[in-house]
């Protein structure tokens, strides 16, 4: 396979390394987060990007506090 070679700032390159999955290459990486944005592959990417038990929880605790202290008003109008 071909190769190129990029010229990027380390601002880039600290961006794109923090991006990096497990056993990934830089060409792995740039590819999946240039990829298809409209895709099913893309999306389920992405959340499995944003799955964390802890945010989960969080959300979770939120919530219940967020309907512990909601309360209703009468608004006339």
């Amino acid at each position: 396979m071909p190769t190129r070679t990029l010229s990027i700032t380390d601002k880039a390159y600290k961006a794109l390394k923090a991006s990096k999955k497990e056993g990934e290459s830089f060409t792995d990486v740039i590819l999946r987060l240039t990829g298809n944005k409209g895709s099913a592959q893309r999306l389920l990417e992405m959340m499995d990007d944003l799955h964390s038990p802890e945010l989960a929880d969080r959300v979770e605790q939120a919530s219940k506090e967020f309907r512990k202290n909601f309360r209703t008003r009468d608004v006339e109008l």
